[in-house]
């Protein structure tokens, strides 16, 4: 027998018995209308409403497609709708059990199916980042040739798990993370559906809230901390899932924080000045409630890449590198791992020497150009390379640093009125000595008075 995504067997269980299969999977959507989020993947004529035959007809055909986004946001959802809906032959393949033996399989399968009865095969290929470049150079000619319409799942960035040829021949779909009305929506719908809880138990907004921040946009995540805390609630004999009882399920406290209200600003605040202080506990602290509260990792970024260069600067050179690197790996992977590079940037902040040289300098100049001390730029330092620039004199008598011995030219580079104007005035912390150093033998070569 073809491996199939969802046997018949598995089928007609469900049909007698809806409680012996998990609330996520009896409450998977049956047609793209009724799938949550990802409104942007199922406008008419989208690539997934041509593999459920919507518009699919005339010379252009379904194109394969790898469907990329992190878990819990509907790709497996996405195939099991097609397979229901589509009247192709649908097959199912998991990298992590599958080799290049069963796609061949499947492949010569398919162009017998094609071949003999006209039947088109749609293969779902789950987690294929795990195929190595062999397995998945043995797809080419069936995509290809479109012996199969291939769909694809993955939860790496495909530009670096999936090879170029492949990518080349399939459409690369991006699944957003699903937002709080999203999964708001899908719980309301499970609590009260016939195949979902029937309304056996209700779900007080605190609860949801919390099942919300449990969640952190994966759908399957927020359907089974429901059903394991609806289960303990009849358990109990209680007639609506308290956040205790929702506590004691799942095991994770309910953190008190309102991501839209003072919560949200006043713990990164907190994190952003226990960096500033150099304590790297209570600035893990602060990280904690952030992660666990669900917040966004974007914006924990932020706050890193902003303290980098406000509160470090050049004490530590490496410190804004670090943060924005913490920045692409959280957008690359999100959470929960996104956790431990956020834990990893944070450390070396709170650890790292401080100055806000480079905030303070920057303000400075900013305060002087809005006061209008600004004033025109001095001739020999103005654009030369157009044709009558010399005539007017811009450009001349400017002199080449990097023709003298020393590497520097004593020339007037300020405006007049700010030409005595010093800005930068670095502290003797961490690298930033070496800046100090530097800064006052320019100064002193450039033949600059002291303020």
């Amino acid at each position: 027998m073809e491996p199939d995504l969802f046997t018949a067997a598995s089928e007609d269980r469900q049909e007698k018995d809806p409680a012996a299969s998990p609330l996520a999977v009896r409450m998977r959507p049956r047609t793209l209308d009724e799938v949550v989020g990802q409104q942007h993947l199922l406008k008419p004529g989208s690539p997934l409403r041509r593999l459920v035959g919507e518009g699919a007809g005339g010379p252009a055909g379904p194109s394969s497609v790898i469907l990329w986004g992190p878990p819990g946001t509907g790709k497996t959802t996405l195939a099991y709708v097609v397979s229901k809906a589509t009247n192709k032959r649908f097959v199912e393949l998991s990298a992590i059990t599958a080799g290049v033996k069963e796609v061949r399989a499947v492949i010569d399968g398919a162009r017998r199916a094609s071949g003999g009865y006209g039947k088109e095969t749609v293969l779902f290929l789950d987690e294929i980042h795990r195929f190595s470049k062999a397995q998945q150079d043995s797809l080419l000619p069936a995509v290809e040739n479109r012996w199969v319409t291939l769909i694809a799942a993955t939860t790496e960035n495909p530009y670096f798990s999936v090879i170029s040829p492949l990518l080349s021949r399939s459409l690369l779909l991006t699944l957003e993370p699903l937002t709080d009305d999203d999964v708001r929506g899908l719980l309301r719908r499970a609590l009260t559906d016939e195949r979902g809880l029937r309304s056996a138990v209700g779900l007080p907004e605190d609860t949801e809230g919390h099942l919300l921040r449990i969640a952190g946009g994966d759908a399957r995540r927020a359907l089974t901390a429901l059903e394991a805390a609806a289960g303990a609630a009849l358990d109990k004999g209680e007639s609506e899932i308290g956040l205790t009882t929702l506590e004691e399920t799942v095991d994770r406290a309910a953190v008190k924080y309102d991501r839209d209200g003072d919560q949200h600003y006043d713990v990164a605040s907190a994190l952003i000045k226990s960096i500033r202080g150099s304590d790297v506990d209570a600035a893990l602290h602060y990280l904690a409630r952030m992660i666990e509260a669900g917040e966004d990792p974007r914006f924990i970024a932020r706050c890193l890449m902003i303290s980098a260069s406000e509160d470090i600067g050049l004490a530590d050179p490496h410190a804004l590198p670090i943060a924005v690197a913490a920045a692409q790996a959280v957008a690359m992977i999100g959470f929960p791992e996104a956790a431990l590079t956020l834990s990893h940037a944070t450390i070396a902040l709170a650890l790292a020497p401080k100055s806000n040289a480079a905030t303070t300098a920057i303000g400075a100049a900013l305060d002087d150009v809005r006061k209008g001390l600004a004033g025109p730029v001095p001739p020999h330092l103005r654009d030369g390379h157009y044709k009558g620039a010399a005539k007017l004199g811009h450009a001349q008598g400017y002199v080449y640093p990097h023709d003298l011995p020393e590497g520097i030219a004593a020339q007037q580079y300020a405006p007049d009125a700010l030409k005595d104007r010093e800005y930068y005035s670095p502290g003797r912390h961490g690298a930033e000595a070496r800046y100090a150093d530097a800064v006052e033998w320019t100064r002193k070569h450039l033949g600059r008075k002291r303020s």
